[in-house]
C-alpha cells in the first residue's frame, strides 16, 4: 500500500498553493495527502497556513531519483511546476515507470507531445494514467466537447461535425506561469525548424497524424467577419488565445477514442466581444493584441519591456480577484443528421487560478476516489476526457460547475 493517495507538488507555488487549500477544505476526510517541492521551510509555511499536518517531501525537479521516489510513493501527483517544458520531463516520466497517476494544468504543446513519446507506451504497460491539462487549458474545452457528443449519442443524432467553443463570458487575473510558459516555447521554435513544424501543426498531440482524415486546412486563431457560430448566438466573434493548444487537446481525445465524435468532426474555439456596436473594433483588436504580444516576446527589444511589465511566474491575483472572477464557454455542434447541439461549462472563480485550482484538484480526487466511473483504458498519456471522464463531469458538477449540454433544433430521438 502506498502512503500516500494524493502528492501536491509544487504546494510552494502560487497555483499549487491554492490546490493545496481546496483539498484541505474539500478533499474527503480519508484522503491521504502530501505537500512536496524543493525548499523544506516554504513547505512547512504551506502547511502551517492550511492548518493541516500532511507529510512533507522535498525533491528537485532535476533530481530524478528522488522523484522517483515520490511518485512510488502515491497514489496520484498533481504537478503544478512549469513551464513544465523546463521542469516536468522527470516527474512524467517517473510517473509512467511506477504506475502512478498524474494530473497537471500545462497548455505547452511541446511538452505534452514529448510526453506522449517518451511515455505513452510506457504508461500503458504500467497502467498509468498521464492526465495532462486539467486546468482552464483544457477542462472546458474537452470535457464540455465530451458531454455535448454524449448527449447526441444519446439521442441517436449522429456524429459531431463542424463545432465551435465560445468563450462568452471571462473575468479574471492573467497568469506569470502562462507568460512564461509562451516565452519558453517561443525562444524553442525560434531555434528548430521541425519544432516549429510540430507546434503549428493542428494535429500535433494526435497518436497518428496520417490516420487523421483530410478535412482541409484548419487555422486555429483565424475568425471572420461577420461568421456566427451559431444562429442562436449574435455577436462578433475574434480569436481565443489558447484556441491553438486546446483544438489540439479535443482532436487527441477524438483520435484516442477511435474517432467517436465522428470522422468528419471539425473543430475549433472562439471568444465573443459581445452585440454592441463597438464588438467588432474589441474583435479586430483582441486580434491585434494576439498578435503584438508575440511579437513582442519574440523581439529583443520589446521583450526587454515586457518582461519588466508582465506578471512574474509565481505571481497572480489577489484574493478579490480570484473570488470574483468567472467563465462561461458555449460549445455549438452540428451533427451528421442535422440537428443542432449545444453545451455549456460555466465555473466561478479566476479561471486561471481558483477556477483552475478545483478543476485540477477534482481530477485528481476522481482518479483516487471514482476508479469504478473511470472511461475503460489501458492508461497512456491521455486527456481529461480520456482518463478521467464522466468521473470528473459528476465531480464537478457536485463541486458547483455548471456543465450541460440540449438540442437545439432538429434532433433526432431514440
Amino acid at each position: 500500500m502506498r502512503a500516500h493517495d494524493i502528492v501536491v507538488y509544487g504546494a510552494t507555488g502560487f497555483v499549487g498553493a491554492l490546490v493545496a487549500e481546496y483539498l484541505a477544505g474539500h478533499a474527503p476526510e480519508q484522503t491521504r495527502i502530501a505537500l512536496a517541492g524543493r525548499s523544506a521551510e516554504r513547505l512547512e509555511a504551506v502547511r502551517r497556513r492550511l492548518g493541516v499536518q500532511w507529510p512533507i517531501i522535498v525533491a528537485d525537479a532535476s533530481d530524478e531519483a528522488a522523484l522517483a521516489d515520490l511518485a512510488a510513493a502515491t497514489r496520484v501527483v498533481i504537478s503544478t511546476v512549469g513551464p513544465y517544458a523546463k521542469y516536468g520531463r522527470a516527474l512524467v516520466h517517473a510517473c509512467a515507470a511506477t504506475s502512478t497517476d498524474y494530473v497537471d494544468l500545462t497548455g505547452e504543446v511541446l511538452f505534452v507531445r514529448t510526453s506522449i513519446d517518451d511515455n505513452h507506451d510506457l504508461a500503458r504497460s504500467t497502467g498509468a494514467r498521464i492526465v495532462h491539462s486539467c486546468g482552464f487549458d483544457s477542462i472546458p474545452s474537452d470535457i464540455g466537447v465530451h458531454v455535448l457528443h454524449g448527449r447526441a449519442a444519446a439521442d441517436g443524432a449522429g456524429e459531431l461535425t463542424d463545432t465551435t467553443l465560445v468563450v462568452t463570458a471571462l473575468r479574471g487575473g492573467f497568469s506569470g506561469g502562462t507568460i512564461d510558459s509562451m516565452r519558453h516555447q517561443l525562444d524553442t521554435v525560434a531555434k528548430d525548424r521541425e519544432l516549429r513544424r510540430i507546434a503549428a501543426s493542428p494535429y500535433s498531440l494526435t497518436p497518428d497524424r496520417g490516420a487523421e482524415p483530410d478535412l482541409g486546412r484548419q487555422d486555429d486563431l483565424v475568425t471572420l467577419p461577420g461568421e456566427q457560430a451559431d444562429p442562436s448566438l449574435r455577436g462578433t466573434l475574434a480569436p481565443f488565445v489558447m484556441a491553438s493548444y486546446n483544438t489540439r487537446v479535443v482532436r487527441r481525445s477524438n483520435a484516442l477514442r477511435d474517432y467517436a465524435y465522428g470522422r468528419t468532426f471539425r473543430y475549433r474555439e472562439t471568444m465573443s466581444t459581445g452585440r454592441s456596436p463597438l464588438s467588432p473594433v474589441l474583435a479586430a483588436g483582441t486580434k491585434v493584441g494576439l498578435a503584438a504580444l508575440v511579437l513582442g516576446l519574440r523581439l529583443p527589444p520589446t521583450r526587454f519591456v515586457l518582461d519588466r511589465v508582465l506578471p512574474k511566474p509565481g505571481e497572480g491575483p489577489d484574493e478579490r480577484t480570484r473570488r470574483e472572477g468567472h467563465f462561461t464557454v458555449d460549445i455549438f455542434s452540428r451533427t451528421t443528421t442535422g440537428a443542432r447541439y449545444t453545451a455549456r461549462f460555466r465555473a466561478k472563480g479566476d479561471p486561471g487560478y481558483a477556477a483552475t485550482a478545483l478543476m485540477l484538484a477534482e481530477a485528481a480526487l476522481a482518479l483516487v476516489h471514482d476508479r469504478e466511473a473511470l472511461p475503460p483504458s489501458p492508461g497512456g498519456v491521455l486527456t481529461p476526457a480520456t482518463g478521467i471522464g464522466d468521473a470528473l463531469v459528476n465531480r464537478l458538477r457536485a463541486a458547483g460547475v455548471e456543465i450541460t449540454a440540449r438540442a437545439l433544433t432538429g434532433a433526432a430521438t431514440r
